[in-house]
């Protein structure tokens, strides 16, 4: 007779979110044999203490992990157990690209649509500007535009903005050759993301649209494919058109600003403008700040932002200035920068944290 301590194979499945045949096949390779099989019937019962490694397992095989894998990972001290998975998941997400790219082509054959020339741009300067205008965009599996990059492109620009509803940045830059054509379309943010290094270490690429995505054209790299979004982008210039005119304007060092919130012991941000300067507010555990030497102009405010909401946009800033323009307590603030084009941030404020 089992061992009453033991638990029979359908117990231990709901246990560990294994089916029963899958138990099966992973004690037949050798990953997970029961504690003890009953001769005469068969039937397999397991130990309380093989539940961790069954889970385990099972989560390990959740990430498509190969048998060979998996074992090395379970019989592994921890450090090791980490390196194998991150391994695995860098050969996967590798593995996606590489798939990713031949079903561009492959979809490019099958039609006899030609690629449209857009513009020339410098590669670093178009990686620079990708993640900074990325920063303001949200993962929303309803709204997949809202992690996406708009691009719009003239003869004299091409203009790239983001937008997750709370925040909105947008970056103009000069073409290295002036634009063939006129043209705009809504690009999925997370190939973009994934084409960066490729583009980053190119001198030149060479923008080039399909009915379906465009091509980051690169002489001395392999070349980027990204999809296009049909769903339509919010209205981000009738947003800007629609602010009201700035009440106060602050002109301020971006590395002075970065550090003060860095060192801010609180995850709210409190600025307090006045004609003095601007202060970002301490609790009340700690000492008074010392104002930031900025220029100020227009009327005394006080307005309160999530750190994640107001960081990215004055960290990603361009130049070693940024311009605030503030509208009042409850509305958005207008981060401007300016160095080899120029970036507009927008930042939705909080209500005012009362311990700050």
């Amino acid at each position: 007779m089992p061992n009453s301590e033991l638990m029979p194979i359908g117990v231990f499945a709901r246990c560990t979110g294994l089916t029963a045949s899958a138990l099966r096949f992973y004690a037949d390779s050798g990953l997970l044999p029961p504690v003890e099989v009953d001769p005469v019937t068969g039937y397999r019962f397991y130990g309380a203490d093989q539940v961790a490694r069954a889970t385990a397992l099972r989560e390990l095989r959740e990430i498509a992990m190969p048998l060979t894998a998996v074992e090395a990972v379970l019989d592994a001290e921890p450090d090791e157990a980490s390196r194998l998975i991150d391994e695995h998941v860098a050969k996967v997400l590798g593995d996606a690209a590489v798939v990713r790219q031949k079903a561009a082509s492959i979809k490019s054959s099958l039609t006899d649509a030609v690629s449209l020339p857009i513009a020339a741009l410098k590669g670093p300067v178009l990686a620079e500007a990708i993640e900074q205008v990325l920063t303001a965009t949200a993962r929303e599996p309803g709204m997949p535009v809202l992690g996406a990059l708009r691009i719009e492109a003239t003869q004299e620009a091409v203009t790239l903005t983001a937008t997750d509803r709370y925040r909105l940045a947008t970056r103009t830059l000069v073409p290295a050759e002036a634009a063939a054509t006129t043209w705009a379309a809504t690009v999925e943010g997370d190939e973009l993301r994934a084409a960066l290094a490729e583009i980053r270490r190119s001198a030149l690429v060479r923008v080039e649209a399909t009915p379906h995505g465009f091509w980051l054209r690169m002489a001395d790299r392999e070349d980027q494919h990204c999809r296009l979004l049909s769903e339509e982008f919010p209205d981000y210039r009738l947003m800007l058109a629609s602010l009201p005119e700035a009440t106060t304007r602050v002109a301020v060092s971006k590395d002075l600003l970065l550090r003060a919130l860095e060192q801010h012991p609180k995850e709210r941000i409190t600025l307090r403008v006045t004609h003095h300067g601007l202060h970002v507010l301490a609790t009340e555990a700690e000492p008074p700040d010392v104002p930031l030497t900025a220029t100020t102009t227009g009327q005394a405010l006080q307005i309160s932002f999530e750190l994640t909401t107001l960081y990215p946009a004055v960290s990603t800033a361009i130049g070693p200035d940024v311009m605030l323009d503030l509208r009042g307590p409850d509305q958005p603030v207008t981060i401007r920068s300016a160095d080899r084009g120029d970036l507009t941030a927008l930042a939705m404020p909080i209500k005012p944290d009362c311990s700050a």
